[in-house]
């Protein structure tokens, strides 16, 4: 079964408790630079709008990866990367066409939403 992410930006207050939790799941440190969701704020409106991989059924990642270091989760249909696969030649954060694939210096790999297993830690912390 595919799960997604709803999120509706009218509710988002900006308090980035959403990229707090997702970089302590997936990191063990709130550091919102390692977050795979990030909330644009757009000054000139004042609007806070949480994005994140949409899970998409096109997978343009998945299908660019040389390596095939991203792969469907049965459980989730969320596309995972797999780390030890992964070879960091960035072709997938070309291919994903709404820029959700990002590049790690530190590690050398890419990182995107994984749904965190299917119980997504931004959705959990999220206020509203």
């Amino acid at each position: 079964m595919q799960k997604v992410l709803h999120i509706n930006p009218d509710k988002c207050t900006g308090c980035l408790q959403c990229e707090m939790a997702c970089s302590f799941e997936n990191y063990g440190t709130y550091a919102t630079s390692k977050s795979r969701i990030k909330v644009f704020d757009f000054h000139h409106t004042g609007k806070k709008v949480p994005y994140t991989c949409t899970q998409c059924d096109e997978a343009w990642c998945l299908h660019a990866c040389p390596v095939e270091a991203i792969t469907v989760d049965k459980a989730t249909g969320a596309k995972v990367v797999n780390e030890t696969t992964c070879v960091g030649c960035k072709v997938c954060t070309i291919a994903c066409p709404f820029g959700t694939v990002n590049y790690v210096q530190s590690t050398g790999k890419v990182q995107k939403c994984d749904l965190c297993g299917g119980k997504p830690a931004c959705s959990e912390a999220c206020p509203t």
